[in-house]
This record gives structure tokens, C-alpha cells and sequence, in this order.
């Protein structure tokens, strides 16, 4: 209701430009018992059923960070309804109002866990599925520095080359589906990786299929060689390393600006100014608390 307390609520902007594309993105939706509460992330999930998914065995759930309902279910799923309203507009000529809610996007971003959740694929409680942990052969594991490696060998040719770069033999092994052996398996495969250090696994699976691959930190993941072949990752003007823009389309890449992220209310005056404030008037707004400034030459 913020936007209609200022007068511009989709009603208002809509009878002005029938073409407008309205896009609301908040954590519940524009309607429903929690349409003006507050939330975060982790209530989103929660709502969502999500939350429930994740974690491992006899554990808690976890969030993983504010990556899936803010960015992936929230901004992600929104952008998209932006795209869509977009492309039908072409057709009819008339705008519409996105309701982008982080609980909805969050739950069809999942649809592939509600169509699968009485299949043997995650069936079973949390933690004990193939994906989420329960599996021996999609799981991380610590090694001898104290450093990790990823496992996600699925398919039997990859589960094959993992067992032979374990140096251990497939055919004196439980068969890799038999779930009753798993945990046991979990125990065996740990103590194989924690004899020798993430660089010595690299040098045993890089070249294979096996895909075992090194969970890098943030630096290592700029520096990776084929990271770097890739140029996935580029420096903005402070130093900072940052992901260059993804997708990558052939004919109109992305140009990623290497400048820093403007602060807060940096550029607020100039950009009113632009659309023909005045100055008493950007003043006004300001002294209302309707605007804010931010002065990025201030001594902080």
C-alpha cells in the first residue's frame, strides 16, 4: 500500500499509460492472510515448503543464505514476469501488474520436488534422499588439509570412474543404489578423501568423468584455470573481484562496468534534476525525508 499512499499505485500509473508494465516484488504476494507482514528469506522458504527440503539427516533445516527466495524466487522469477508481460504486450498493446511473490516463485521454482516427492528419487525424510545428502556419491567431503571436494557422480559410468579414483574396487561394493548400505558407504568414501589433500584429489579426477570436482573459496574460484579461460570473473575499479554478467549471448554480450556500486541516494539529485525538478523543490523532498542523499566524497 506504500505506492498508493504516494499516488502511484498501478491503478493511478495505468490510467496514464495503458502500456505501463507494473512490477510488485514482495515476500508474500499482494493478497492473503500475510500480504502486509514482514519477513525475510527464511519465512519465505518456510512458507513456501522449501525449507522443509533442506538440510541434512536428524539436523535442523537450513537456509542457504538469502540466495533462493530473494534473488532466485523473488528477483529472478520476477524479471521473467517482466519478460513475459513484455512479450505479450507486443501483441496486445496493453501493460499489466506483475504480483511477484518470493513464497510462489520460491514453490515453482520448486515444482520439481512437488512432482517427484513420492517417487524413491526424494521420498524418503530429509537428508536420506539421493540429492540432499543421503547419497554416498553426491556428497563433500574433507580432506587431508582441510579443504573439501564435491561428489555428484550419478550416472553408473561416473560412479564407476569415482570408485576406481578411490582406488578401491566396484566389484567387492554394495550395488550403488542399495540405500541401506549408504551410510556406511558416506563413512568409507570420507575416509579415503581425508588421506590426501584437495590438490592431490584434483590431480587424480580432473582429467576424468568421475565429476569430483574441488569446492573453491571465492579467490581460488577467480583464479580456477578454467575460470579464467572463461574470463568468469573481472575486476571492478576497487579491486573487488566480481562474476562477469551471465547469461553470455553470442551476438549482444553483456558489457559489465567495472566501476563501483553507487552508494544510496548518490546520483539522487542529479537524476531529478534531469527529469526536471527544481532545485527548491529537490530540496523539499529532501527535508520531507522523501529522498535521500548521499555524498560519496563524505569522510565516513
Amino acid at each position: 500500500g506504500v505506492m498508493e499512499r504516494l499516488g502511484l499505485g498501478p491503478e493511478d500509473l495505468l490510467q496514464e499509460n495503458p502500456r505501463l508494465i507494473y512490477a510488485r516484488l514482495t515476500g508474500f504476494g499482494q493478497s492473503g492472510k500475510f500480504a502486509k507482514s514482514a519477513g525475510h528469506d527464511i519465512n519465505y522458504l518456510a512458507l513456501s515448503g522449501v525449507l522443509s527440503k533442506l538440510g541434512r539427516k536428524n539436523e535442523n533445516p537450513y537456509a542457504p543464505i538469502n540466495l533462493l527466495a530473494d534473488f532466485a524466487g523473488g528477483g529472478v522469477m520476477c524479471a521473467m514476469g517482466i519478460v513475459i508481460a513484455l512479450f505479450e504486450r507486443a501483441r496486445s498493446g496493453r501493460g499489466q501488474v506483475i504480483d511477484a511473490s518470493m513464497v510462489e516463485g520460491t514453490a515453482y521454482l520448486s515444482s520439481f520436488l512437488w512432482k517427484s516427492r513420492n517417487s524413491a528419487f526424494c521420498s524418503q525424510p530429509r537428508g536420506e534422499n539421493l540429492l540432499d545428502s543421503g547419497a554416498p556419491f553426491y556428497e563433500t567431503y574433507r580432506t587431508s588439509d582441510g579443504k573439501f571436494m564435491a561428489v555428484g557422480s550419478l550416472e553408473p559410468q561416473f560412479y564407476k570412474q569415482l570408485i576406481k579414483g578411490l582406488g578401491l574396487n566396484l566389484d567387492e561394493l554394495p550395488a550403488q543404489m542399495s540405500f541401506s548400505d549408504w551410510p556406511e558407504m558416506k563413512k568409507k568414501f570420507a575416509s579415503i578423501f581425508a588421506q590426501k589433500t584437495q590438490a592431490e584429489w584434483c590431480s587424480i579426477f580432473d582429467s576424468t568423468d568421475a565429476c569430483v570436482t574441488p569446492v573453491l573459496s571465492f579467490d581460488d574460484a577467480a583464479s580456477h584455470q578454467h575460470n579464467k579461460e572463461r574470463s568468469s570473473f573481472i575486476k571492478n575499479d576497487q579491486g573487488e573481484i566480481i562474476p562477469r554478467p551471465a547469461p553470455v549471448l553470442s551476438r549482444t554480450p553483456a558489457v559489465p562496468s567495472c566501476k563501483r556500486d553507487p552508494f544510496i541516494g548518490e546520483h539522487t539529485e542529479e537524476v531529478l534534476l534531469e527529469y526536471g525538478f527544481t532545485k527548491q523543490e529537490i530540496a523539499k523532498l529532501h527535508s520531507d525525508k522523501a529522498i535521500k542523499f548521499k555524498n560519496p566524497k563524505a569522510n565516513l
